[in-house]
């Protein structure tokens, strides 16, 4: 029997990791620069490449801003105010419903407003991130990103900077099928699970492209009201195993 394995965290992002949370709680201030490659690395105990892609990854979540010549700097960037969100993340469903209670209002009318306001390119980005969650989910590997740049393309669309802003402070805590996600367990990481989010994304896509506003903001309530009723049955099954136990016990 091939039994499930957990992936262990990369070492870049164990440091992004760190890094991240010393910015949100305020131990690295805005403005603040970073220690140096070098310093980072003496203190983490990685090489200078696994620090490069640690602050590649923090620089594409908006928290810090790589300077020519000058160094790495904490952006001053609402997203921070709110990236403490995340680190309340936990393995408990609870955490899951709320994040997506927070995305139902935020995601349904950004689809909306995508429908309305995208132009061709941003079109594009999100039939690239669509199509490249296919191809992952067929070679078998993480699709967390991909689903995450889906609904952020998205956000983007509506030309409001302030959707991208919260979609980005809840990060990719926020999509349950990647592997580094808290609530990402073996029933979410099916086969036959992504392709049914992927086939209510497919909806979704299909409202934008059609200028249909009122069909993109009913396709993505639709999603999203999937998702919590997929955690509601996980509590369910949770009640039952346990009674089982018990009678058993």
């Amino acid at each position: 029997m091939d039994l499930p394995t957990e992936r262990k965290p990369k070492l870049s992002e164990r440091v992004a990791s760190s890094i991240r949370q010393q910015v949100l709680k305020g131990e690295i201030q805005a403005g603040e620069k970073l220690p140096t490659e070098s310093r980072i690395s003496e203190f983490f105990g990685v090489s200078r490449t696994v620090v490069r892609e640690a602050i590649a990854t923090l620089a594409a979540d908006g928290l810090v801003e790589p300077r020519q010549g000058a160094g790495v700097f904490v952006k001053d960037h609402p997203t921070i105010a709110f990236g403490a969100i995340s680190l309340d993340a936990s393995n408990k469903i609870s955490h899951a419903l709320n994040v997506i209670e927070v995305r139902m209002g935020l995601e349904i009318e950004s689809a909306g407003l995508a429908a309305l306001r995208r132009n061709s390119a941003q079109e594009a980005q999100i039939q690239e991130a669509f199509f490249e969650f296919d191809r992952l989910l067929e070679r078998g590997e993480s699709t967390g990103k991909s689903d995450f740049a889906f609904h952020r393309a998205i956000a983007a669309a509506t030309n409001n900077p302030y959707y991208v802003e919260v979609l980005d402070a809840l990060g990719l805590r926020a999509i349950p099928c990647d592997v580094s996600s808290p609530w990402g367990t073996e029933s979410a990481l099916s086969r036959e699970y992504q392709k049914g989010l992927q086939r209510e994304h497919l909806v979704i896509l299909q409202a934008i492209s059609g200028n249909n506003p009122e069909a993109a903001r009913a396709a993505m309530r639709a999603h999203l009201t999937a998702s919590q009723e997929r955690y509601r049955a996980r509590l369910s099954g949770q009640q039952a195993a346990w009674g089982a136990a018990r009678r058993d016990a």
